[in-house]
């Protein structure tokens, strides 16, 4: 799958470097073998999206569990007529709406994309077939359901326990290319600091 998607695809230079990523991930925690890893991608399809696209709104259920390749999307809810970024997602992240997916409810959140957005994406149905055809992937979701788990409780906890600066300080050192892929008010709010204390300590950082 690899090589016909690079050829439908055309420049789309992510898509080895991503799925390699995948494969060390999948592999230190499984021991997954290259055959079976390849049996999981040819499940997966690839879905591409404009910059701006809503992928899903609230009503709708979420059938996707994407793993981005190329471009950025945002996750987010009204808060009365406030809208709450929840999650910003790059190359080589996972995005979905959670309980829709698993539980089969309808969605109470927004996807959109922040800028052309290319995702490989498995949907429910085929995701229940490959637990019950290929065994090794039982383990590894959930290794990687407990995994992202754990790192939205940091978050959490992070968010409650450090104030508006250092919370600032740690999001862009770990990833200072956001500062010019999102808009402020989008960081903003995913870090839970106001507009105008955001300005002030976009001062602290040199632009990437």
């Amino acid at each position: 799958m690899n090589d016909s998607a690079k050829k439908i695809y055309p420049g789309l230079e992510n898509f080895s470097v991503q799925i390699a990523r995948l494969h060390r991930y999948v592999n230190a925690h499984t021991g997954m073998s290259t055959e079976e890893f390849s049996q999981i991608i040819n499940y997966c399809e690839i879905r591409q999206f404009d910059k701006k696209e809503i992928i899903l709104q609230p009503g709708d259920q979420e059938n996707y569990f994407n793993l981005i390749l190329k471009g950025v999307v945002r996750k987010y809810m009204l808060a009365g007529k406030q809208e709450v970024t929840l999650q910003l997602s790059k190359e080589g992240h996972f995005i979905h709406a959670e309980i829709s997916f698993f539980e089969r409810k309808p969605a109470l959140c927004w996807l959109e994309t922040l800028e052309s957005t290319t995702c490989l994406s498995i949907t429910r149905q085929k995701m229940d077939a490959l637990l019950d055809e290929v065994p090794i992937t039982n383990r590894l979701g959930r290794l990687m359901a407990g995994e992202l788990y754990a790192r939205k409780v940091m978050r959490d906890l992070i968010q409650m326990q450090r104030p508006a600066r250092d919370r600032f300080l740690q999001y862009i050192q770990k990833h200072p290319d956001m500062l010019l892929r999102v808009p402020q008010k989008y960081l903003a709010s995913y870090l839970q600091i106001k507009p105008e204390t955001f300005s002030r300590l976009k001062h602290l950082v040199k632009q990437p």
